[in-house]
């Protein structure tokens, strides 16, 4: 099973307080199909650099009050 990509984000947060907005509309608004946007959502998937700034530009927001990163623990 592969890890999870250290990346964490609001996406779901922020779509609820922009009036509910559907993943569909979100996946849409920043060109791509709406199982991006879920597998993005949930940490399954990294965005690229240029979607991840097409997600912020929606919210308008920048990167960083979208995307965090989370390094993994030290083992």
């Amino acid at each position: 099973m592969a890890k999870a990509p250290p990346i964490t984000n609001r996406i779901r947060e922020l779509r609820e307080s922009h009036g509910a907005m559907s993943q569909a509309a979100l996946a849409e608004a920043i060109g791509v199909t709406r199982q991006t946007v879920i597998a993005i959502e949930l940490g399954k998937y990294s965005p690229s650099l240029e979607s991840a700034f097409r997600i912020a530009r929606v919210f308008d927001l920048g990167i960083e009050d979208v995307f965090g990163w989370q390094p993994p623990p030290l083992s």
